[in-house]
């Protein structure tokens, strides 16, 4: 990609696996990779909310964005996940990530010191000029709690290499309508928060969506007919899959439910977390159960022994 270009489609956010004696799990990595590649998506995402990027040391984030880009290849798109607490280490993480394979940084603002609206665009130029890497805004104020208008959006996307935003702003089908009115036909407006409206994102100007990775397969179909002009399948289908949706953005459970989707289906070994994610508890397990049941989700193949 170029540094003028922005991810478009299906752009899952990659679970990071886990042994269960707890280190990084390379295989597994690989396999999931390879599961997103057959499913069609249209590029990857690492060390975004789904993946537990707070829990990754240096050495282990450089570690996956090298293996992620072997298997999906030299021209695949690629984004890699900063969420540096200040622009200091902000640009440290981006230029580490463009250096091992990332084409594309989704960027959070900072949010422990919670910066005004000035300092938000400041951060973000800044971050933009340090590498060669696109910048996607990750607008993410529930997680964050640091708010960013629909105007310093449409100031943010005249900046040079600053070249789409991800709307998780709820309620996002209203902040994608109002960024797409706000920015030129070039800049890239995609949906977040785990494809939860996304048939609507889409309806209202939406270019991409960035979900969790367990069901790609399933989303890649459903964004297909909604291309197609079958909307009544799309809508159907979506509807199926709107439980798997919802537990997966159950709070503190989320990862947890996100692998033990992927090691059902044959994608990963093993379902651990590393703290302070949270194992499923018996109440988020029996209702991914009746889940599994109802949507009978189709085995991938074994990660190899």
């Amino acid at each position: 990609m170029s540094r003028t270009s922005a991810p478009t489609g299906l752009i899952p956010i990659l679970a990071t696996p886990f042994a269960d004696t707890g280190e990084l799990d390379v295989v597994s990595l690989r396999s999931l990779v390879e599961f997103q590649l057959d499913a069609g998506v249209d590029g990857v995402a690492v060390f975004g909310m789904a993946s537990e990027g707070f829990a990754l040391t240096a050495e282990e984030r450089t570690v996956i964005l090298r293996v992620v880009r072997d298997v999906a290849g030299s021209d695949f798109p690629v984004v890699a996940g900063v969420n540096g607490t200040s622009t200091v280490v902000a640009v440290e993480q981006a230029r580490r990530a463009a250096a091992d394979g990332a084409d594309q940084l989704m960027v959070l603002p900072p949010f422990l010191a919670k910066p005004n609206r000035q300092q938000v665009i400041d951060f973000f130029g800044e971050v933009a000029a340090a590498t060669e890497a696109s910048v996607m805004i990750q607008d993410a104020p529930g997680v964050t709690g640091v708010p960013i208008d629909v105007a310093a959006i449409a100031t943010l996307a005249a900046v040079p290499g600053i070249t789409s935003v991800k709307v998780e702003a709820p309620p996002t089908p209203l902040k994608v309508w109002a960024v797409v009115e706000a920015v030129p036909d070039t800049f890239a407006v995609l949906g977040g928060q785990n494809a939860l409206s996304v048939v609507e994102e889409y309806d209202n100007g939406s270019v991409g969506t960035m979900p969790a990775c367990e069901f790609a397969d399933l989303l890649r179909g459903i964004l297909d007919d909604l291309a197609a002009g079958h909307r009544a399948d799309a809508r159907a289908d979506f509807g199926r899959l709107l439980p798997l949706i919802q537990i997966g953005m159950r709070p503190g459970q989320a990862w947890a439910v996100h692998k033990e989707v992927l090691r059902r289906r044959g994608i990963i070994e093993s379902g651990a977390v590393r703290l302070p994610a949270q194992e499923l508890d018996p109440v988020t397990a029996a209702a991914l159960e009746e889940i599994f049941g109802e949507l009978r989700l189709p085995v991938w193949r074994k990660v190899p022994a």
